[in-house]
């Protein structure tokens, strides 16, 4: 089982993560084997050119997303938009025409 850390903070108190993340503004990490740490999710799109349906990785690390990728089909640019919540779930997924 995975034990807690904590630091001593200057005053003598005891600190764990979460208190270290909030003293210096840090965003919360995402543990490696924990329920959360879903950075990855795979999503199924229809290129907005030629019409075939492919799946394509989402990277939810970061949060809310937007980027270009190519059709694996027909090789036009996608733009690929992606909504993640604060819990780091996909909540909404828009894939259209570049440019």
């Amino acid at each position: 089982m995975k034990s807690k850390q904590t630091s001593i903070a200057p005053s003598g108190e005891r600190l764990d993560s979460k208190a270290i993340d909030a003293m210096y503004g840090l965003e919360p990490v995402f543990e490696p084997g924990s329920a959360s740490a879903e950075l990855t999710q795979f999503v199924t799109l229809e290129c907005p050119y030629c019409g075939e349906s492919f799946d394509t990785a989402a990277d939810l690390s970061a949060g809310s997303f937007q980027y270009v990728e190519d059709c694996q089909v027909c090789c036009q640019p996608i733009e690929i938009a992606g909504e993640v919540d604060d819990g780091g779930q996909l909540v909404g997924f828009t894939a259209g025409r570049s440019g």
